[in-house]
């Protein structure tokens, strides 16, 4: 019963490394790291405006207001639903077409240049 262990030639020898055992987390840290995960989930949801779409908005002197932007969002939450990946979305004297994979606001169209206007490449619409 007496086996020999041989280590070949050439194979490294390492020490073995102790097992380290995670700090523990005071209840401020933890409180801390659910808020920055909160944050950047709640970051994540809100729709975007694309660089045209907000240069649309302000040339035209639009601002959306939180009543606005929060039906602007639930209008994109439906849409990711029912399994919408362009849009067009009515929205008061407005029309937004949204890229629901990217949840961003492609352009913007209001009033008097809304009328006459034919949109194509969408594939959903929302009246808000």
């Amino acid at each position: 019963m007496s086996e020999q262990f041989r280590i070949p030639r050439g194979m490294p020898i390492r020490p073995v490394e102790p097992k380290r055992t995670p700090t523990p987390t005071r209840p401020d840290q933890k409180e801390s790291q659910f808020a920055q995960i909160l944050e950047s989930k709640l970051r994540a949801s809100t729709v975007k405006f694309s660089a045209h779409a907000a240069r649309r908005l302000q040339s035209r002197k639009i601002n959306l207001n939180d009543a606005q932007l929060n039906s602007l969002e639930k209008a994109v939450n439906k849409i990711k639903a029912k399994g919408g990946r362009e849009s067009l979305i009515l929205l008061d004297n407005l029309a937004l077409v949204v890229s629901v994979a990217n949840r961003t606001v492609i352009t913007v169209i209001d009033g008097e240049t809304l009328k006459d206007n034919v949109f194509t490449q969408i594939d959903s619409a929302v009246i808000t």
